[in-house]
């Protein structure tokens, strides 16, 4: 009974698991039977892999074709796995020697002409094949991008299902990945064209430097989304480990450039508030694709006019926000993304939002109600807070003209020096990752520095998450000030921060 194996990949979220798939010819009616968990795209990878290997000049086998994928409890989703079963099956019936199968990964669709065609989710197959020990992989031409970017293993690229076959015979070779391709710095707008709003200016290197959310309250044009869209140029680049997250990602969403495989910059994402909520924090059927707040991964997520986008999406953000990750079930199977992100939001003062405020015609309940769809959980995890005033001339300030960001980074990348070497020995890298009872009991302040905030906790003025949240601050506080510990003014300054008239 000829039977033969291939290897490919399934993706459960970012995470691949190896799949192996047997093709067993047999004796009986002529027909393929595909079996373990496939999906409705994958059950048709009989009759697409069929007509490939016709069209190939190969000879499909005149009998009963069995084509097994295990793990058989493992949900197989999409059409990545055509390129292993034509090549299973071509060595069962003996077609092709399967000596060069062992050990090697194949990902790919076919099209009816044998064309090898691209598909989500190689980068993260390829790490997975990695990790399991395997040393080659073949993938299509357009996705040898990708490939660049996994040390390790042997990538190579087919653009047709008779360069694999050749390449099973020893008759040629496939395609290496070329040189690695870096990106170019992107224009970063600067923060030079911002003039005015000191206060919300420095609440923005504040957050840079220690990684907290933020929230900028303000009538219309007054430079909130400005100062927004300026936030990644102040944030130091993303490391190797980042960007090589950031990029799996975008290889799972589909959205990874081949000009631009490793993003170094930081990721800027602004949904518009008519965003789902599948779309914004991840869905879709079957196993759930990757939303706006996992493309934002190690960057900002930015949403302007945050009261519009009702409490359903805001409400969905509060535990991404504490634990830097999504888990979405679904009836197949449970898949995490990343979520680990700076959230920045803007919002008018309430919804007639004029230049001035004395100009405001909505009473007091429309402007309650308004900010209310900024609940007091979602605003309790944002740790800046500030309130942004009309523009009164167009003029430079007094000052001079104002600070670029190159100015105002420097001091950003000191900060964050000051915090990765004070935490280095715990793994975190910024102020805003540090749980609150290491701050408590492990880099506890005196009891006169802390006063003013056990003031307000005991006034009710702020919950125990906000004063862990003003610890935090006045740690990066002290570190924009080069001061080995805050003091009572850095708290004082933190809990300013939190002033819940802000919001």
């Amino acid at each position: 009974m000829p039977l033969a194996r291939a290897w490919s990949v399934a993706l459960i979220g970012i995470e691949g698991r190896l799949v192996e798939i047997e093709a067993d010819i047999g004796a009986g009616m002529p027909g393929t039977k595909l079996v373990g968990l496939p999906d409705a795209g994958l059950r048709e990878a009989k009759d697409r892999v069929r007509a490939a290997v016709r069209n190939s000049g190969e000879k499909w086998p005149d009998t009963h074709v069995t084509l097994g994928l295990s793990p058989a409890n493992l949900p197989k989703v999409g059409s990545g796995y055509d390129l292993s079963i034509a090549v299973a099956v071509l060595a069962a019936s003996g077609s092709v020697p399967a000596a060069k199968l062992l050990g090697t990964v194949l990902l790919g669709e076919l099209a009816l002409d044998g064309r090898v065609r691209p598909v989500r989710g190689v980068l993260p197959a390829l790490l997975a094949a990695r990790r399991g020990g395997y040393r080659r992989a073949v993938v299509p031409v357009e996705s040898l991008f990708e490939g660049a970017l996994v040390d390790g293993i042997e990538v190579a690229g087919a653009e047709r299902l008779t360069e694999v076959v050749a390449w099973l015979r020893g008759d040629r070779e496939l395609t290496p990945p070329g040189p690695l391709v870096e990106e170019a710095a992107p224009e970063v707008p600067d923060l030079v064209d911002v003039i005015g709003q000191p206060e919300a200016r420095w609440a923005l290197e504040v957050a840079a430097a220690g990684g907290h959310h933020l929230l900028m309250t303000g009538p219309p044009g007054v430079g909130k989304t400005m100062l927004a869209k300026r936030l990644p140029g102040l944030l130091p680049p993303l490391s190797d480990e980042e960007a090589l997250q950031v990029s799996v990602v975008h290889s799972v969403d589909g959205s990874l450039e081949p000009s631009t495989p490793l993003r170094r910059v930081p990721p800027f994402v602004a949904p518009h508030h008519s965003i789902s909520v599948a779309a914004l924090v991840g869905g879709g059927a079957g196993l759930a694709l990757p939303g706006a707040i996992s493309k934002a991964h190690r960057g900002v997520l930015f949403l302007d006019e945050a009261a519009e986008f009702g409490g359903e999406r805001l409400e969905s953000l509060r535990t991404v926000l504490e634990e830097g990750e999504v888990r979405i079930a679904r009836a197949r199977g449970v898949v995490c993304y990343p979520a680990r992100f700076q959230f920045v939001l803007a919002t008018n003062p309430c919804p007639c939002a004029p230049p001035r405020e004395v100009d405001c015609c909505c009473t007091p309940n429309a402007r309650r109600r308004y900010l209310s769809r900024l609940s007091g959980p979602l605003l309790d995890r944002v740790d800046l807070r500030v309130r942004m005033r009309p523009m009164t001339a167009m003029s430079v300030h007094e000052g001079g003209v104002p600070e670029p960001t190159a100015t105002v980074r420097e001091r950003v990348l000191l900060a964050r020096e000051r915090a990765a070497k004070r935490w280095a020995e715990r793994g975190w890298q910024t102020n805003a990752e540090v749980p609150g009872p290491a701050l408590r009991r492990d880099y506890a302040l005196p009891a006169e520095v802390t006063r003013l905030l056990d003031r307000g906790l005991d006034r009710g003025a702020i919950t125990a998450r906000g004063a862990d949240r003003c610890l935090r601050i006045a740690w990066t506080l002290a570190d924009l000030a080069e001061a080995d510990r805050p003091d009572a003014d850095h708290v004082a300054a933190a809990l300013e921060f939190r002033d819940r008239r802000a919001a």
